[in-house]
């Protein structure tokens, strides 16, 4: 019986410890640094760079931005191992003609670049970047293209779990943990007690119906009451 009770009731405690540790949306996403990632693997028909955006907005995310070689790093690593992406991976990257210089379409700062040598002085308008999950490295292309094989999405970590300081963490951590134990503690206090409950009613059911002769008392009664039958 306790057995059968403690899953039910620890199943809700896990799912808020786990929901109080996870910072990523769900377990499709990787997370990485203060990111989380999401790759879509769907090859999706496109008239321009915005339909692959929506496939990301549509998650609550943007486009791919890359800002130190660590993260360059990890992105090639996990398109390799574990979500097997083409060759070529479209960039959240425009060329801003404004400023003549390319930007990232979630609006962060562009704090790192890794272009590939490209001869030649080249028209930058509807100019997009690719990363090359071969070398590494970025290429310029045009961002009219028919169809991409696979989006790479990227989303903030939410900004309440990532400044949320140690000592916060530790006191989440306390008081999950003690649920969960006076939970435990509860379910076994219960389950002593029905237990006693129960032994007890059965007890008492077993003296009520037991009869306050045993079997010899009733054989001496029934030959006292034959001799005296014969004497009469």
């Amino acid at each position: 019986m306790l057995r059968a009770a403690l899953p039910s009731l620890l199943l809700p405690l896990l799912g808020l410890a786990a929901a109080a540790v996870a910072d990523c949306p769900s377990s499709t996403w990787v997370q990485f640094q203060d990111s989380c990632y999401l790759f879509l693997q769907e090859t999706i028909k496109v008239e321009s760079i915005e339909d692959v955006r929506s496939q990301c907005t549509n998650h609550g995310a943007d486009m791919i931005s890359i800002h130190n070689e660590e993260e360059n790093t990890f992105i090639l690593d996990t398109l390799k191992k574990q979500w097997k992406g083409p060759d070529d991976i479209l960039l959240g990257m425009f060329f801003d003609t404004d400023d003549e210089r390319f930007k990232w379409f979630d609006k962060s700062n562009m704090t790192f670049d890794k272009w590939a040598d490209q001869d030649g002085e080249e028209d930058l308008v509807d100019t997009c970047a690719f990363l090359h999950t071969i070398t590494g490295e970025w290429k310029k292309g045009n961002c009219e293209v028919p169809s991409v094989q696979g989006t790479l999405c990227k989303a903030a970590i939410p900004y309440e779990k990532k400044y949320l300081s140690d000592n916060h963490i530790l006191i989440s951590t306390l008081v999950i943990a003690s649920t969960v134990i006076l939970t435990v503690l509860g379910a076994i206090v219960w389950f002593l007690y029905k237990r006693n409950l129960d032994s007890g009613f059965t007890t008492v059911f077993s003296a009520a119906s037991r009869s306050p002769y045993n079997d010899d008392c009733v054989l001496v009664v029934a030959e006292e009451n034959e001799h005296a039958g014969q004497f009469d």
